[in-house]
């Protein structure tokens, strides 16, 4: 009876990052019957998010005129190391004092329906393995580039967690051990040199040090508020500095990927999150041509890097797909 339930009702998914809470009603056919958008406000610290959590899965029911009986689950995909069997957050670098904050039962308790919990980009390749640019594929890796980096992997048709549920960290592989400290305590970190935190960091860096540049008007003389995305809009309409600062986070990404390759050796690297949006031109064929470059040939013939088909969703439907899997 239970396969067949989960055949036909909606899982109720969250995912959850330093920057936003995204909250949708998933069909097991991969239909989105209904999306929220929130802010986390991380900085507020795991109590003012957790009421945060709360409000937007009260507030998607009420739009929806749903009860939780309605549910098959809850399924929450959230930033940083997750340990699986006890349903916790460990700690993680973009979501302030997260450390071993029990969030699966915090909700399940909230709630009283069955609650699941995965990192954000594992959820994120299982809905691009399902539901996106990865159908199909066996070996895959799913790489979210935005306030940090996050990785998932799909190892012959299966998802990789390791052997405690925290594979994947692939944000937090040394790149530069003489580089930028990172918020998870290492030094050089891919995401201090290739996320979108550390493209407006290198932006306002090169500002501060009387460099020109349009960013100072856009940003009306407050360098220090400039975040990518502006970084990305004056690259766009030209900004030599701009199109610089992006040229050097597209190596390191490459650089990142290259260790990916030679690793993994997937047949397909995914690139999602906020960063990803760039496109081609600025970020992923430069990044591309350094795993050309670096990559053992056989290995980089072999991989196809494309951006994620699910865009900033990848996360809501890849936790329903987690809750979906037979247990």
């Amino acid at each position: 009876m239970a396969a067949t339930r989960k055949r036909k009702l909606p899982v109720l998914a969250l995912d959850i990052g330093g920057t936003k809470i995204i909250t949708a009603l998933i069909s097991p056919k991969g239909e989105m019957l209904a999306r929220e958008y929130s802010l986390t406000l991380a900085d507020e610290g795991p109590e003012a998010v957790i009421r945060r959590i709360f409000s937007a899965i009260d507030h998607l029911l009420a739009l929806r005129n749903m009860t939780l009986g309605q549910l098959e689950a809850l399924s929450i995909a959230a930033a940083g190391p997750i340990d699986m069997a006890g349903g916790t957050v460990s700690d993680s670098p973009n979501l302030p004092g997260w450390r071993n904050i029990p969030l699966r039962n915090i909700v399940k308790d909230r709630f009283g329906i069955d609650t699941y919990l995965i990192n954000d980009a594992k959820a994120a390749v299982l809905g691009e393995h399902r539901f996106g640019a990865g159908q199909g594929v066996n070996n895959l890796i799913y790489i979210t580039v935005s306030t940090g980096i996050g990785g998932g992997i799909i190892a012959n048709g299966k998802l990789y967690f390791g052997e405690s549920g925290g594979a994947g960290e692939v944000g937090h592989m040394t790149i530069d051990i003489n580089g930028p400290a990172c918020s998870c305590g290492n030094i050089g970190c891919w995401e201090t040199l290739a996320s979108g935190k550390a493209l407006a960091r290198e932006a306002i860096r090169r500002l501060s040090a009387g460099e020109k540049s349009s960013l100072i008007d856009m940003a009306a003389g407050r360098i220090e508020n400039i975040t990518a995305k502006e970084v990305s809009l004056a690259a766009q309409s030209g900004d030599s500095l701009a199109q610089s600062v992006i040229a050097r986070t597209a190596y390191y990404l490459g650089v990142g990927l290259v260790n990916l390759v030679n690793i993994f050796n997937p047949e397909v690297i995914i690139i999602g999150g906020g960063l990803s949006k760039m496109g081609d031109l600025l970020l992923l064929e430069p990044a591309r041509q350094v795993v050309r470059e670096r990559a053992f040939p056989l290995l980089a013939q072999a991989v196809r890097i494309v951006p994620a088909k699910l865009g900033d969703d990848a996360g809501v439907f890849g936790a329903a797909v987690f809750a979906f899997q037979p247990r």
